[in-house]
């Protein structure tokens, strides 16, 4: 008669594959920490039972024990935009038209909305028979949010250097402008009416100067005058300013923090970003309210730099501009650095003021960040890198040197006739020996074909073909006495940087600049002579 109990051995051997199983199972989970991948299966016998893996639990917020564990739990943590695009995916996968792979929102118990990814495919038993769903769940916010940062960047840029293209365009209509007004302003003797006529026309070409530095501003090609300036005192001189431009009943109150270290830029344009973000202030609150301007010394940590990219870790100085108006919505937050987006009534608003201020912070380095919800105000938050070496002195910040005009030759090369023109009616007038030319290959000719002595060559920075400084480096290699003042409305950084025997001459300009300018490098070649 046989013993009816099963050996041991089968018994023991059971309890090993289950505990291997178990470790099987935590090392799965494990490895899921790690990816901060979750997984899921959804049976799909019409019990809509849906099992998570820990990690899904710690994606969506949901702790094991209050998860009903069905597909309408999930669904409604699902974002209430997004459930209809879920439920359209999931259908199509059931239905056999290919693997569910969709990105969507999730709301968390906190009311956190999250982006995530999932991934699944479709079981089937021996017979092929489809009875459940496995997949993967990932949390792709950060991505996404650096993603929609480097767009952002890369949408900024393109309008930057758009910008760029029509401020350069502008600057050499505005050249003539005011340069024929200057001499015209020359020819008059009496008429009085006339005079003041023409210099309205100067004062408008002035002012129209100014958006085209606004322009070069916003595309980072704006010619700055950097120096080493403390951002408190800054604050502190525009007081009584910005009480004047708001207003009585909106009141301006600075916080200022000891010992702020200087910073290096523009201050005249760092002065503009604040009155800009002040203007912007006051808007918000039409019923009156409080203005914030505070400075601190804030460690910007890795994850707090990758969270803010392309921000590096570092010390920064922060200046915090903040409000007590209506605030904005998350949807006008992401659009408001964008140029010509306003929420402003038509006429009342360009758009480019936070474009401005956009530009000047990216410009000098420094980034800036908006924090802000609708009935409770909003900050901005200004960070600039603390004080670096001043910027070198180049040729044109040398003290000026009085010489006259004495027969000069000097080969000028601009391809708008308009500056051309201009540029040759104010040096003819002074005595000098003209050599123009509308573009390198012909200035070349030219050049090759003087046999005397050529002085200085004046060119455009951007020329037809090859630019001015290429041109300029073939010129000086062929006459490495000659001076070379550049023409352009672009910074040296811009341009790619100058050779220490070249000057900018910054769009527009006055005849009596050019004059002045031409005589400071004409008066280097005297000095490298003697």
């Amino acid at each position: 008669m046989t013993d009816p109990t099963p050996p041991d051995r089968p018994i023991n051997n059971i309890q090993t594959e289950l505990t291997a199983l178990r470790e099987h199972c935590d090392f799965l989970e494990r490895a899921q920490e790690v990816a901060h991948v979750g997984s899921w299966v959804a049976e799909l016998d019409g019990s809509e039972r849906l099992a998570w893996s820990l990690e899904t639990h710690i994606i969506f917020g949901v702790p094991p024990a209050e998860f009903s564990g069905t597909t309408a739990a999930f669904f409604e943590r699902v974002h209430s935009a997004d459930v209809d695009i879920v439920r359209a995916a999931s259908a199509a996968a059931r239905a056999g038209e290919g693997p569910l792979d969709i990105e969507h929102r999730i709301v968390r118990p906190d009311d956190a909305v999250r982006w995530v990814h999932s991934r699944a495919d479709l079981v089937r038993d021996a017979s092929g028979r489809v009875v459940r769903m496995i997949g993967t769940i990932q949390d792709t916010t950060e991505r996404r949010l650096l993603e929609d940062q480097l767009r952002q960047s890369q949408k900024m840029e393109a309008i930057g250097r758009l910008a760029g293209g029509i401020a350069h365009d502008l600057n050499n209509a505005l050249t003539a402008i005011a340069g024929y007004c200057e001499l015209a302003l020359g020819e008059f003797d009496d008429p009085k009416q006339m005079h003041a006529d023409v210099e309205e026309i100067r004062r408008a070409a002035e002012r129209a100067g100014s958006v085209t530095r606004q322009l070069l501003a916003f595309s980072r090609k704006e010619i700055l005058e950097p120096r080493l300036f403390d951002l408190n005192e800054t604050i502190t001189a525009l007081g009584r300013l910005l009480a004047r431009l708001l207003g009585v009943d909106i009141q301006v109150r600075t916080r200022l923090a000891p010992a702020v270290p200087a910073i290096l830029g523009d201050p005249g344009q760092v002065e503009q970003a604040i009155i800009n973000l002040a203007v912007n202030a006051r808007d918000a609150m039409p019923r009156g309210g409080q203005l914030g301007l505070s400075t601190s010394i804030e460690d910007i940590d890795e994850s707090t730099a990758r969270a803010n990219a392309p921000m590096a870790p570092g010390r920064y100085v922060v200046l915090r501009v903040s409000d007590t108006g209506q605030g904005m919505s998350p949807e006008t937050q992401a659009h408001i650095f964008e140029p010509f987006f306003t929420t402003k009534d038509t006429g009342k608003g360009t758009g480019l003021g936070l474009s401005m201020v956009y530009g000047t912070l990216k410009q000098i380095g420094g980034f800036i960040f908006v924090d802000s919800q609708l009935g409770r105000g909003t900050t901005f938050r200004l960070y600039f890198r603390p004080s670096g070496p001043p910027l070198g002195g180049a040729l044109h910040d040398r003290p000026a040197h009085a010489r006259e005009a004495g027969g000069e030759t000097l080969l000028v090369v601009e391809d708008e006739a308009s500056v051309r023109n201009l540029v040759a009616s104010t040096l003819r007038g002074e005595g000098y020996q003209l050599l123009l030319a509308v573009s390198t290959e012909e200035a070349i000719r030219i050049a090759d074909a003087h046999a005397g002595d050529i002085h200085l060559l004046l060119t455009d920075a951007v020329l037809p073909g090859r630019s001015g400084l290429e041109l300029a480096s073939v010129i000086t290699s062929k006459r490495p006495m000659i001076r070379v003042i550049v023409m352009s409305g672009y910074s040296e950084d811009t341009l790619g940087g100058l050779d220490p025997h070249m000057a900018l001459l910054r769009k527009p300009f006055a005849p009596r600049e050019l004059r002045r300018r031409i005589r400071e490098a004409l008066a280097h070649v005297g000095e490298n002579s003697r």
